[in-house]
């Protein structure tokens, strides 16, 4: 095979490691930045280069963004005494696309989880335990997955915050969703936190 055949490939197997992309679809995907090379490929690697050198991650909350701190840190606008607490950066993304949250976030980067050795000085814990004391914050939202390890994560952060007002996203039936396609679990979960009409 020829060096720009080992290129190729190359580049196929490490499209094939991004996530939702098996090798079949990393194929078509490099075939067609191939065919749209002026449109596509070369600002695509000019943008992959370029952010590699500048992403940093934000040394209050833990998002991602080119400063030291990240836009919603940095927004005055934001210093409402709120902080939602999430595990990952994808699932701040989720929730700044609702538009609803205007406070500020902090990312855990997972969660305890005993089988892993995850403990809390692994996470960003002991920062969002100094961030609550500095900055003034009179509600946490607990933001985070209805797994096991997350809910373990929500109990052990809410017993560590005292009298800070502690919350959590109201878990149930999705807007939208029928019955008979829901699991045990979330049906369970929409029964405890029903409401009155």
């Amino acid at each position: 095979m020829s060096n720009s055949g080992k290129d190729l490939e190359h580049l196929i197997e490490l499209m094939a490691k991004l996530p939702g992309l098996g090798p079949r679809s990393a194929r078509r995907a490099v075939l067609h930045m191939i065919k749209k090379r002026a449109l596509l490929m070369t600002p695509l690697a000019d943008v992959l280069a370029e952010v590699a050198v500048t992403v940093r991650e934000c040394l209050n909350c833990g998002n991602i963004g080119t400063a030291d701190t990240c836009d919603i840190c940095q927004n005055p606008k934001r210093e409402n005494g709120e902080i939602c607490v999430v595990e990952e950066v994808s699932d701040l993304w989720a929730m700044e696309r609702s538009h609803m949250f205007k406070g500020r976030y902090h990312v855990l980067g997972g969660t305890l989880s005993a089988l892993d050795a995850i403990g809390p000085d692994e996470l960003r814990i002991p920062r969002l335990l100094r961030r609550i004391r500095d900055e003034n914050v009179s509600e946490v939202i607990l933001a985070l997955n209805a797994t096991i390890d997350g809910q373990t994560t929500a109990h052990y952060i809410a017993d560590q915050l005292g009298d800070v007002r502690v919350s959590t996203l109201a878990q149930g039936v999705p807007i939208g969703g029928e019955l008979d396609y829901l699991d045990d679990g979330t049906i369970t979960a929409a029964l405890r936190a029903r409401k009155t009409l």
